[in-house]
């Protein structure tokens, strides 16, 4: 029998016109859909159903991504497959938390909505960024960060891709170094800000303002948190743990060699793209990743693992 998790991408991941098929083939996606659609001061129909740049900005990416994540979540869940433990790489851990039980679906969206305002508004444009680090190991990018204050590592995404991430300048120093330490690239990431770095501290305090409005209740299976790569299973620590999120490294990688560990043999990716699907092939490529993207995928994954 399959020990199932799922994982949730993201931001990055989104794509226009994401979650239209589930709204048009399921009554429960619609009902819910609507629900979240009237909490929120924005067209969230327009961001995910249509063709438009402002899906790109973090302060709508967020919820968007979360809100058609656990509406294709619920579609799995009506059907038969059941995790028993679920992870979310960054924004996509919201999803897990609330397939876990501890969110409200509606919160879950909420929530993200004001994460995403602060990530983008808590650092002025120019100051900040991201690059990514490719064919390099991360204990070699490590060394080479620590001789360069400013620069730290965002993302533990998979073996021979690290994000890092930080002030432009730090990241310019750490460019040129990591490529004469070896690095076979560094690429800079069209992104609204030093994401995951300590320039968005700040942040982390509002955030906490934020869990305040929320009910968190007791989890139904473990989530992994993306800070220390190790189940959750007391609802005490949500709060922490996402504010600190907020600020420090997302440890993908070592998120899913525990859920391995731990007996994990089947991953499904819910939501747009296969990304994580990618990352999964160079962690471990001996364990089955299923991806649910659009509305067919459903009755394929239900047939291979029910």
């Amino acid at each position: 029998m399959s020990k199932i998790a799922f994982i949730y991408p993201g931001q990055g991941a989104q794509k226009c016109g994401m979650g239209r098929d589930f709204y048009e083939n399921s009554e429960q996606a619609e009902r819910y859909f609507d629900d979240v659609c009237g909490r929120l001061d924005f067209d969230l129909k327009k961001i995910c159903f249509t063709e438009n740049e402002e899906i790109n900005q973090t302060e709508f990416t967020q919820p968007a991504m979360v809100a058609v994540c656990l509406m294709i979540m619920q579609e799995l869940l009506m059907r038969g497959i059941r995790p028993e433990m679920t992870a979310g790489l960054s924004l996509g851990e919201y999803a897990a938390i609330a397939t876990a039980g501890a969110f409200s679906m509606e919160d879950a969206v909420l929530l993200v909505r004001e994460r995403g305002k602060l990530m983008q508004y808590t650092v002025p444009a120019g100051i900040g960024g991201m690059s990514a680090v490719l064919g390099m190991e991360a204990e070699k990018i490590e060394a080479v960060l620590r001789d360069i204050p400013g620069a730290m590592i965002a993302n533990y995404n998979c073996p021979g891709q690290i994000v890092i991430t930080g002030e432009l300048t730090a990241l310019e120093k750490a460019g040129a170094a990591l490529k004469e330490a070896g690095a076979k690239r560094v690429l800079p990431l069209k992104v609204s800000g030093p994401f995951h770095s300590s320039l968005m501290e700040p942040a982390a305090s509002k955030l906490k303002q934020e869990l305040l409005k929320v009910t968190i209740s007791d989890l139904q299976i473990p989530y992994i948190s993306n800070v220390t790569a190790q189940k959750v299973t007391d609802k005490q620590e949500i709060a922490g743990l996402l504010c600190e999120g907020i600020h420090s490294s997302v440890h993908w990688e070592q998120s899913v060699r525990y859920m391995i560990r731990q007996g994990v043999d089947t991953f499904v990716e819910i939501g747009p793209g296969r990304t994580l699907a990618g990352f999964m092939k160079k962690i471990d490529p001996t364990v089955t990743v299923k991806n649910v993207a659009v509305w067919e995928d459903v009755e394929k994954v239900v047939n291979e693992l029910c």
